[in-house]
């Protein structure tokens, strides 16, 4: 509605709302092509992002946490777990097979290899946020619960050069900008606009945090 009431004060014609909008956006809201000093630098900052090829064949003990349910004591099981596997008194596979609520405690506990990206962000970014092999030394906290995660081994993969994935970055750059200047342009027409009975998180300023 506010952007509509823009576009009508204006005078911007249209032969529909949406193109009313589109016209506005295209004329209000500009935001700079990326350079490739920028894409760089988030190459640079983010490459991990673009290793392709990266493998880790995991396993895990989950601790369910089901709604209702004493997330301390089960939180201390999990832990007393990782305590035994990590002094090297317990074997994995049997502990998950006895102790696990997911599926692959028929498997000893084993989720095959996973890729970058295959799991829940918490457990890849547990996984692959490090070089670990081995029993990791904490316990994983995802949506599922808690997990007790084993790296067997990695295949490390290849990192993809700055020139293959340049275009694929600057698109992404872009985006953000733009949805991040719409988000700003809204909040500066919301700060001029009379409302009542509703809050906009309205800005007064141009310099839109």
């Amino acid at each position: 509605e506010l952007l509509l009431q823009r576009a009508r004060s204006l005078g911007i014609e249209a032969a529909s709302d949406e193109e009313a909008v589109e016209r506005l956006l295209e004329r209000e809201v500009r935001t700079p092509a990326p350079t490739d000093a920028e894409c760089c630098r988030y190459y640079d900052g983010h490459a991990e992002r673009f290793r392709v090829g990266e493998l880790a064949e995991v396993r895990h003990v989950l601790y369910a946490v089901a709604p209702g349910a004493p997330v301390a004591l089960i939180r201390a099981r999990a832990e007393a777990t990782l305590a035994q596997l990590r002094s090297g008194q317990g074997d994995f596979a049997e502990l998950a097979r006895a102790e696990s609520n997911c599926p692959s405690a028929a498997h000893g506990g084993n989720l095959g290899q996973l890729s970058r990206g295959a799991a829940v962000a918490e457990f890849d970014q547990a996984v692959f946020g490090n070089a670990h092999v081995g029993v990791m030394p904490f316990l994983v906290r995802t949506r599922h619960g808690f997990h007790v995660v084993e790296v067997v081994r990695r295949v490390e993969g290849r990192q993809l050069p700055f020139e293959a994935v340049r275009e694929r970055i600057a698109v992404w750059l872009e985006e953000h900008a733009l949805h991040r200047a719409l988000a700003q342009y809204v909040q500066l027409l919301a700060g001029e606009a009379e409302l009542e009975g509703v809050d906009l998180m309205q800005a007064d300023s141009p310099l839109v945090q």
